[in-house]
């Protein structure tokens, strides 16, 4: 198996591209120069942990040692969920309820495609596990953000007209009906996108990736569209858990409105 190896003199070069970003944020006054030196700094620092960890972590194979870092994805994605919101719920809830849609969607999935259809030996194979739950998390993560984060802004905005409709005998689940259906919308809609382009718009990644590193084209499209369905399964999975729980915690036993559970973005 053939593959062209990059240095760090490559990886340089193509970092000057970044420059164009930052001349754009300049340019139009966009103000956020910094914090995308900031992200790619920190991408790179993060990618190059992860590579050295994995290289370990292929070398082992050990059952627990592969759950636990199955567990810090999760963890670690949740924060950014939370972290994506214009709005969230106080406390613990604007947390526990990403990091619960991730959980139950993210490893429902996973184990789905590991058990079943790929059904690698051992199924917890590092190899396949790792990175397939990588793209899952990756793409929930947005839906989940995205579904929360309407569900939320539209709830604020529309206060007076769900509480006009509670105030004339309307249930909760009648009343908030329509934020819940634009949520959805939302947070399904970039998996709906990344599906109708792939093939001919764009070369997903993962199929880049494996026919550069001299997997036979056809074998690298068939992984492409297993790991499409995989994140279009967990996406919608998750963000009907999320925009569900949210939905709920929104109204009290007594059928009202609670905006005071929600937090702007510090």
């Amino acid at each position: 198996m053939n593959y062209v190896s990059l240095d760090i003199f490559d990886l340089a070069v193509a970092a000057l591209l970044i420059l164009i970003n930052g001349a754009i944020s300049v340019l139009f006054s966009l103000g956020i120069a910094r914090s995308l030196f900031i992200a790619a700094i920190r991408m790179s620092v993060q990618l190059a942990a992860v590579g050295f960890v994995l290289r370990y972590v292929f070398s082992q194979s050990t059952l627990w040692l592969i759950g636990l870092i199955a567990i810090a994805m999760v963890l670690i994605a949740g924060r950014e969920v939370m972290s994506r919101q214009k709005y969230r719920f106080a406390g613990f809830w604007g947390y526990g309820i990403g990091v619960t849609a991730l959980f139950a969607a993210g490893f429902t999935t996973l184990l789905f495609a590991m058990l079943i259809v790929i059904n690698p030996d051992p199924w917890y194979e590092p190899r396949y596990l790792l990175p397939i739950l990588g793209m899952i998390l990756g793409n929930i993560l947005t839906a989940v953000a995205l579904g929360l984060n309407t569900l939320l802004t539209t709830a604020r905005r529309e206060q007076r007209a769900i509480e006009a409709q509670l105030a004339l005998g309307y249930s909760w689940s009648q009343a908030s009906n329509p934020i819940v259906r634009d949520a959805l919308l939302t947070a399904m809609m970039p998996i709906i996108n990344a599906m109708a382009a792939s093939g001919i718009v764009a070369l997903p990644g993962m199929m880049t990736g494996q026919i550069l590193a001299g997997i036979a084209p056809v074998e690298a499209v068939k992984y492409q569209i297993v790991i499409m369905f995989l994140i279009a399964g967990a996406t919608a999975l998750g963000a009907l858990i999320a925009v569900l729980i949210a939905n709920r915690r929104l109204c009290d036993d007594r059928q009202r409105l609670r905006l005071d559970r929600i937090s702007a973005k510090d």
